[in-house]
């Protein structure tokens, strides 16, 4: 009986130095205990639910509001707003990248006034864009666009510079032209660079078609948000937290599996954008 016992101990401590050591069952471990701490503080507190609701709560407005249709119509609104402004940044930021590298004159004259448009606030733009552009989906592609242009373009440039010169000889040794020299060597070589912007671009998207949202519209997880916040519906308040954060890992990670089969001989997680 001793013995037994000690291989059942022995076992659970194998499993659970398993679970410590990999972190994709680590992961929901620690939200399982997050969770559970939530739900006794609100009880043991006695909580008020237009404070902080218990989790229970969360979920059964979770399943109302998916049962009913009403989210995945407003969270499908707000996936088309992320994709389109997330497709016009990639574009045109790439784009602008590589023309600013060709020339370092054109760089030193616009890289600052890049610098200084990151720095306005998206808040305080979103207003004026859906003024300009009115409460229909293209202002809200245009804020999202704006939020995730300049990770793109950082990166787009620092992939086109960093090469490693004896590579530039040599395409300087075989007599190819500024363009054979682009398409061979560098746009290849930047493209762990440009996926690793893309995977923050795409959650930065999300965030500018939030705010666009926020600001004017007639759909979209961020105008539920506003009305759940304005009725005191705190418990939909953090269901449409719980979505929002599920789409952003969600999207984070479909960045990753496409940059892993397209970029597949380096590992762009350890690029920093």
């Amino acid at each position: 009986m001793i013995a037994e016992r000690a291989t059942i101990s022995r076992a659970a401590e194998r499993r659970w130095r398993r679970i410590v050591r990999d972190p994709r069952l680590l992961s929901p471990l620690v939200l399982l205990v997050a969770l559970f701490a939530w739900d006794r503080i609100v009880i043991w507190m006695q909580v008020p639910t237009y404070v902080l609701p218990a989790p229970a709560s969360v979920g059964r407005a979770l399943v109302n509001g998916f049962s009913s249709g009403l989210y995945v119509e407003h969270l499908l609104w707000t996936i088309r707003e992320t994709v389109l402004g997330f497709l016009v940044a990639s574009v045109v930021a790439t784009a602008v990248g590589a023309i600013l590298v060709q020339s370092r004159t054109l760089e030193a004259v616009v890289q600052p006034y890049l610098v200084a448009f990151q720095s306005f606030p998206k808040i305080a733009l979103a207003p004026m864009i859906v003024l300009w552009l009115g409460y229909d989906v293209q202002s809200k592609v245009a804020v999202a666009a704006v939020t995730a242009f300049f990770p793109v373009v950082i990166n787009v440039m620092t992939g086109l510079r960093t090469v490693d010169r004896d590579r530039l000889d040599l395409m300087t040794a075989l007599r190819a032209d500024r363009w054979q020299t682009f398409r061979e060597l560098r746009f290849p070589n930047a493209l762990p660079f440009l996926f690793a912007g893309l995977q923050l671009a795409l959650v930065f998207a999300m965030l500018g078609a939030i705010v666009g949202e926020f600001v004017g519209s007639r759909k979209g997880l961020g105008v539920l948000l506003l009305t759940y916040d304005a009725d005191l519906d705190i418990a939909g308040v953090f269901s449409i937290f719980v979505i929002l954060a599920l789409l952003g890992v969600v999207l984070f990670t479909a960045m990753q599996w496409i940059s892993r089969r397209i970029v597949f001989w380096t590992d762009t997680e350890t690029i920093v954008a």
